[in-house]
């Protein structure tokens, strides 16, 4: 059995084969052929035997498809052996089977593999038609690689950054190094020529002390010689002697030596150097002294460092640099700016030069300095006293607006209480004011100077008056014919009402307030109550009632609403009942203003007589043009002077005729109303006036009783008072036991200080909005009042942390004042809310870019800053702040405000209102100290009418503890 064939093998055996067959035959052929003539092939069993050993030689054995297993195969070799006798023919069809059988093997084998292909084929088609769910092998293998590159390429990086921060290292060090080698070179070399230089003198000396030893030795041996009688008289005048003119060198020489020596040793006795460990007090007094003063100028004149003109200042200025350097942060005021780190680093420098230079002066270098050294000291003394130049004027513009704040704020407070009918406020707030307003005039012209100190305390107050609300003249707002009360009326007025309030309230009764006979009087006169009257005049004397913007708008609306309800009257024939009804309204308010028996009175009484209307709307002859007419001519004598234009064109429009409809006579109509009720308003105002100081003056016995009242008759209770007592009562004793923790403090709170902290928190909190629950029920009246003192001092904050990180980010002074961004800010916030999601742009932005006009930043500083806005405008619409900024503002805020509300006497509230500027400017609030002093100013009204309206219930609520 031999090794089975593969394919190819088969493919040559079926040639082979092929050939034999045919050469078989030919062979047959040719012996069928020879066969008649003569017959030579070999016997049968021997050609059997031949052939099927020559088909044995050709093929090998195989197990599988050898072509002798084959029938064919048995079938040739079983006729090879039954004769001799079938010759070639038997061999020529066992071929011929052989061949046929082998072609259809490879036809089958053929077959198979075309199938098979055609399967794969198939296959391949449909798995490239079949959307594949999952990343391949190859492609996850393709990710594994991306992601080991990603790794590699970054640890390679991480490799790159740490050997260039390793070389950058290296280099600084090798940076650093040269500059100490440099240094210390030079140093060597400094130390070199001051040996050559001591070495030199040195030897100068010795040369001196020679000469003087030879010259003593020639004197001895001239004495010897006279001694001994051998010199003659003319070999000693031969001597060589000095001329007067050597000899006062050598004199002036020695003396500027001494000189010298005296002026180092006078500043040396000083022990003044920058390792002193003297207090801030004891070297004040020491640099103060005249005598450390004229031996520093010496030594500062002897060095070249400054000459005679202006030299007590620049020895000051030069002098401050030890002060500064041993306490830095008491002369800086704890400020750590750029420009405070600098002063303070050339002040370093400057006395470490100086001290170097002052050890080298001896008496081998005449006390002088080398050239070198000389210039290095020179250009430090130069670069100091620049810096200290520029700080100081900083320092000092900073201190002169606070100052003139503070003049102005004193100012402001005596335009208040000057007025004061009593006297008492007056007398007691005149001599502190005027003490402390002249004492800061003297300080401001000392810095300043005279002109320019007159120059912007002028400005300041001109513009601090302008803010004020102007006075009217009471001859510009009384109304025509109505005449003023004798001064012995209002006198007797006054001792009445001392007697009795009501009586004094009996002339308010008079205003329109309680009149309310029909629709149009309660549309056009909107009054308050008496109580709100007189506690309002109690908190604000200038107080005039005018037209808030919710009456306004109310009135608008309700405007609309009766002018169609009056339009539907007339066309449904009951037209003569809102005549009639306007004509009352106006004839009962144009009355009131009037004294009874007046020739206006009577005039106006006759003619617009109700029931002579009445009669004329019913047989339908009245006359609407008649009465604009008369109304025309009649108003314009009854108003007050400052309204005389817009009465004019009043009367101009009722004389008008050319629109005659009915539209047209009622807007003619109300707008008449609208111009009496103003008449009114004014009328009232002009009582107020008049009745002001004795309203005043019993404001606070009014409101007791009215509250009493409330009590009684369960209206009003004290539960929300107590309350706000033991809240700020509590504060006050955790802030008391912070303050001591061992618990040994034996003083108790007082009443007023407990009433200045609840005032305080309830009307300076982080929460805008005021809840009705949160008013103690003495302050119901101040509800809008404190709402709004609310409001003001998260807006005070807020600007003021704005400032604060622009100042910061931009290495600005925070003591600078940016007064205009300040009040461009706060108009900003008066007008818009913190958020709006409709607005564009929004308040923070619009907030931005006022700082962005008024100072160039870079871009960083831009992002960082407009973020801290948005960030800040976002806590301020909510109700609590966590930024720290926004924290430590309001809490200082809130301090001040209560400290300045904690003074009890005039003095002290006249000391706190003179450095309110400086502690605003200290806490970052520089820019807001008018909003500041109109808070604490309103909160002072509020607590005098209030704790003196209620002193008795708050008592009775401080004895409950």
């Amino acid at each position: 059995m031999g090794a089975p064939h593969n394919g190819n093998d088969a493919e040559h055996i079926a040639g082979d084969v092929v050939q034999d067959t045919a050469t078989h035959e030919d062979n047959c052929d040719m012996t069928d052929e020879q066969t008649d003539e003569q017959s030579y092939g070999p016997p049968a069993h021997l050609a059997a035997r031949f052939n099927r050993n020559r088909a044995n030689a050709r093929r090998k054995s195989s197990a599988a498809s050898s072509r002798r297993n084959s029938l064919t195969s048995v079938h040739s070799h079983a006729s090879s052996r039954r004769g001799s006798g079938l010759g070639c023919q038997s061999n020529h069809i066992a071929q011929h089977l052989r061949r046929a059988s082998i072609i259809e093997s490879r036809k089958a084998r053929l077959a198979d593999r075309a199938a098979h292909a055609d399967q794969v084929r198939l296959r391949a088609a449909v798995a490239k038609a079949t959307p594949r769910g999952s990343t391949s092998v190859s492609e996850e293998r393709a990710l594994a690689a991306r992601i080991a590159k990603d790794k590699y390429l970054a640890k390679v990086a991480a490799a790159c950054a740490e050997e260039v921060a390793r070389a950058k290292r290296i280099a600084e060090e090798v940076k650093e190094r040269k500059l100490a080698e440099e240094t210390r070179v030079r140093l060597e070399m400094e130390e070199r020529h001051a040996e050559v230089e001591k070495r030199r003198s040195e030897y100068q000396r010795n040369l001196q002390a020679r000469r003087a030893r030879r010259a003593d030795s020639a004197e001895k041996k001239l004495a010897i010689v006279e001694e001994l009688g051998d010199l003659d008289e003319e070999a000693v005048e031969d001597q060589p002697t000095l001329d007067q003119e050597t000899a006062s060198i050598r004199i002036q020489r020695a003396w500027r030596m001494s000189r010298k020596q005296r002026t180092v040793k006078d500043f040396l006795k000083l022990e003044l150097n920058t390792a002193t460990k003297a207090g801030f007090d004891e070297m004040t007094a020491l640099l103060a002294e005249p005598a450390t003063i004229s031996a520093t100028i010496a030594l500062l004149t002897q060095l070249g460092l400054q000459d005679s003109d202006n030299a007590a200042l620049n020895t000051k200025t030069f002098l401050s640099a030890y002060l500064m350097t041993a306490h830095p942060m008491t002369v800086l005021s704890n400020k750590t700016g750029a420009q405070e780190q600098d002063l303070k680093s050339k002040a370093a420098e400057l006395l470490a030069n100086f001290e170097n230079t002052l050890s080298r002066l001896a008496a081998w270098n005449d006390y002088a300095s080398g050239a070198t050294q000389l210039e290095t000291l020179s250009q430090c003394y130069t670069a100091y006293t620049s810096a200290f130049a520029a700080w100081r004027m900083q320092d000092s513009s900073v201190l002169i607006e606070g100052m003139v704040a503070s003049f102005v704020e004193l100012d402001a407070i005596w335009q208040t209480v000057k007025d004061d009918s009593r006297g008492e406020v007056a007398s007691d707030f005149r001599e502190g004011i005027r003490d402390n307003q002249v004492m800061m005039l003297s300080r401001i012209r000392k810095i300043a100077g005279p002109d320019k100190a007159d120059f912007l305390i002028k400005k300041a107050i001109r513009e601090s008056r302008k803010r004020r609300p102007k006075k009217r003249n009471a001859a510009d707002v009384r109304p025509r014919g109505v005449e003023p009360a004798p001064s012995g009326e209002v006198e007797v007025s006054a001792v009445q009402n001392a007697a009795d309030p009501s009586v004094a309230l009996a002339r308010i009764e008079e205003l329109p307030s309680g009149s309310t006979a029909d629709v149009t009087r309660k549309l056009f006169t909107p009054m308050p109550s008496n109580r709100v009257l007189t506690h309002e005049l109690a908190i604000d004397k200038d107080y005039r009632l005018s037209d808030s913007l919710e009456t306004t708008a109310l009135r608008e609306e309700l405007y609309r609403s009766v002018c169609t309800a009056m339009r539907q009257g007339f066309e449904e024939g009951s037209g003569h009942l809102w005549t009639l009804s306007a004509a009352q309204n106006v004839r009962d308010k144009l009355l009131r203003m009037l004294k009874p028996g007046n020739s206006m009175h009577t005039l106006i009484n006759n003619t617009l007589d109700l029931d002579s209307i009445n009669r004329q709307c019913q047989a339908g002859v009245f006359s609407y043009d008649g009465f604009f007419a008369f109304m025309a001519g009649i108003v314009p004598k009854l108003c007050a002077p400052f309204r005389d234009a817009e009465i004019a064109i009043l009367s101009q429009q009722l004389l008008d005729t050319s629109d005659n409809s009915l539209d047209g006579m009622i807007d003619k109509l109300f707008k008449l109303l609208r111009a009496v009720d103003r008449l009114s308003l004014d009328y009232s105002n002009f009582m107020l006036l008049n009745a002001a100081p004795t309203l005043i003056q019993e404001a606070a016995g009014y409101e007791a009783r009215a509250f009493a009242a409330d009590l009684d008759s369960g209206k009003a209770t004290l539960e929300r008072v107590t309350r706000w007592w033991q809240s700020a009562l509590h504060h006050l004793n955790a802030e008391a036991d912070r303050r001591d923790p061992d618990g040994l403090r034996l003083d108790r709170p007082a009443a007023g200080k407990i009433y200045c902290r609840a005032l305080v928190d309830l009307a300076i909190e982080q929460n805008s909005m005021l809840a009705i629950d949160e008013i103690p029920e003495t302050l119901h009246l101040d509800m809008h009042r404190l709402q709004n003192l609310r409001r003001q001092s998260i807006r005070i904050t807020v600007i003021g942390a704005v400032l604060l990180t622009a100042k910061n980010l931009l290495k600005r002074d925070v003591r600078g004042q940016w007064k205009n961004e300040a009040s461009r800010l706060w108009q900003l916030l008066s007008s818009d809310e913190y958020e709006s999601d409709t607005a564009e742009p929004t308040p923070a932005q619009k907030a931005f870019s006022i700082m962005e006009t008024a100072h160039n930043m870079p871009p960083a500083t831009k992002q960082q800053l407009s973020g801290t806005i948005t960030r800040l405008f976002g806590q301020a619409a909510g109700s609590r702040f966590t930024d720290p900024v926004l924290k430590v503002m309001f809490q200082r805020l809130k301090t001040h405000v209560t400290l300045r509300l904690s003074a009890s006497t005039p003095s002290e509230r006249v000391r706190a209102a003179s450095s309110a500027s400086d502690t605003l400017t200290s806490c970052g609030l520089g820019e807001m100290v008018t909003q500041v002093s109109s808070i604490v100013d309103t909160l002072e009204r509020v607590r005098m009418v209030d704790w003196a309206a209620h002193t008795q219930w708050y008592e009775l609520v401080a004895t409950r503890e």
